[in-house]
């Protein structure tokens, strides 16, 4: 028997078997994944050494602690498909954007389920993923689950209906901090320093003022004032973002995510 079983065999779930087993977690030999692509799978084997299937059945058959890492458009086949070998002893994890903690309930009754929504830079060991535990599930369970996810970056516990608010934050969130990284790294080029430079300053910038947030428990509020000289060169900025109104900018950005995300979860 499998410790753990992944139905579906792309980048993401990649990244999450390289974290259990960086973390000890899970041992190479206690992994097991299906995935209808074999390049996928041999990839993953090579890289991880993991038992590989193309046969969804058989990771449910050999591992109690599933974790589906499918699009959202094919999870409910792949649920029905799978259904008549859950059992009460099954843990269902899924990390498929947009599908409801009710809609998996409904496919598979009685049955332990946590939605996670992680994001991209658990590539690189620096993900942040929120949980989200469903009607049946123990905190034994969703424990199972923070160890998992821990090991690809940071996780919070949370309730579903707060899920779109997350997804517009940290699950689109990489997307919209590679854009800011990226268009003042090419506001330096325009000033005549090169690119690849100014993308160095810029990438090194956001991530050591993150660290910042996270790493010293001062407020952002009071980091701007600790960097800010009155007059000098970093009140000018701040005083650019404030007249154009980057706050309200940045406030449309994920209130407007946050409404595509209940759309499609909706659907």
């Amino acid at each position: 028997m499998n410790k753990i079983g992944f139905i579906g065999g792309g980048k993401m779930a990649g990244a999450i078997i390289k974290g259990i087993i960086n973390s000890k977690w899970a041992k190479h030999d206690e992994i097991i994944v299906s995935d209808k692509n074999e390049t996928a799978l041999n990839n993953l084997q090579k890289s991880f050494k993991v038992n590989i299937t193309d046969n969804n059945i058989e990771v449910v058959k050999n591992a109690k602690i599933l974790l589906f890492a499918v699009k959202p458009f094919v999870l409910r086949d792949v649920l029905s498909e799978i259904k008549q070998y859950i059992t009460n002893e099954h843990l269902i994890l899924s990390i498929a954007a947009g599908i409801s903690i009710k809609t998996i309930e409904d496919i598979l009754p009685n049955t332990s389920v946590i939605r996670i929504m992680p994001n991209t830079p658990a590539l690189v060991n620096e993900g942040m993923s929120a949980i989200c535990k469903g009607n049946y599930t123990s905190e034994e369970q969703t424990n199972i689950a923070l160890e998992i996810f821990k090991s690809v970056g940071k996780v919070i516990k949370s309730e579903e209906k707060y899920i779109d608010i997350i997804t517009a934050i940290s699950g689109s969130g990489p997307a919209f901090y590679y854009y800011i990284i990226d268009e003042i790294a090419k506001a330096g080029e325009k000033l005549g320093l090169d690119y690849e430079t100014c993308l160095k300053l810029s990438s090194q910038t956001a991530y050591g003022s993150a660290k910042m947030i996270m790493e010293s428990g001062i407020t952002p509020e009071q980091l701007i004032i600790n960097v800010t000289t009155p007059g000098g060169c970093t009140a000018v900025g701040n005083n650019i973002l404030k007249e154009n109104k980057i706050s309200e900018i940045l406030f449309d950005t994920i209130d407007k995510t946050r409404n595509k995300a209940y759309e499609l979860g909706k659907n």
